[in-house]
């Protein structure tokens, strides 16, 4: 295994709202035996202000994000999005400063999301987990089109014990989340979010799972409402074999 000592980057939604995703990779490094560290004053990276328009705010907060990861060997989040913020969008919020773009490219080629980098930079496909339950995946849009990241989390799924994969019919429809979109289109965003859950449905998948908690909890919050019989779990905690507890 990688003896480089990966840094996280804990999405805000993870940090204040899903903690368990979080500890769910934690479970997974331990188990393949991946040191880590947590730099304890990282913030957000800047995402909601940059889709928001607020260009100048998203610059501090990545201004800020280069700061403390600055040094990180490798840097890995449990959420496409932020990553392919930092990849993409870093280095256009320094477009009038030739040394922070070549720092903010630099950091954006040592940042991964969470399956990409058991996959494509350790080579891993098999985590040790068991989760014995039907599954289905929800490919996120920042993490399919903005990242190409499609074939990692199945063949990840697909090597947890006691997982029965059925894809979905349109895996990579938006689910209607799309940050402050839901807020201000909540109709266009509802009828999305309806849209995806019949897709779900016609799997009879006992749990659906994706990359992005973002994602996760809009599709959580519309079940719900539903009252759909439905379980949402973000994959890591499939791959490490908790989500099976925290949802009975």
């Amino acid at each position: 295994m990688s003896k480089e000592k990966v840094s996280l980057f804990i999405q805000c939604l993870v940090d204040t709202m899903f903690p368990w995703a979080g500890e769910a990779m934690l479970t997974v490094f331990n188990r393949l035996g991946i040191s880590y560290r947590y730099p304890e004053d990282q913030t957000c990276c800047g995402q909601p202000a940059y889709n928001s328009g607020y260009r100048h705010h998203a610059r501090a907060a990545a201004k800020r994000f280069i700061e403390i990861f600055d040094d990180a060997e490798v840097i890995v989040c449990p959420s496409g999005s932020c990553v392919h913020m930092v990849r993409h969008h870093y280095p256009e919020l320094f477009r009038d400063d030739p040394a922070m773009i070549k720092r903010a490219r630099a950091i954006g080629e040592r940042t991964f999301e969470f399956t990409q980098y058991l996959v494509d930079r350790l080579g891993v496909t098999d985590c040790g987990g068991r989760f014995p339950a039907t599954v289905t995946y929800h490919d996120s849009c920042h993490l399919s089109r903005g990242l190409g990241i499609k074939a990692q989390p199945r063949l990840l799924l697909e090597n947890v014990t006691g997982v029965n994969f059925i894809e979905m019919v349109d895996s990579d429809t938006c689910c209607g989340f799309g940050g402050t979109f839901a807020v201000n289109y909540p109709e266009i965003s509802t009828a999305m979010v309806d849209q995806k859950i019949e897709h779900i449905l016609a799997t009879k998948a006992e749990v659906v799972t994706g990359c992005d908690v973002s994602c996760l909890m809009n599709i959580k919050g519309r079940l719900t409402r539903r009252g759909e019989d439905v379980n949402v779990v973000h994959i890591a905690e499939i791959l490490a074999g908790t989500g099976e507890e925290r949802n009975g």
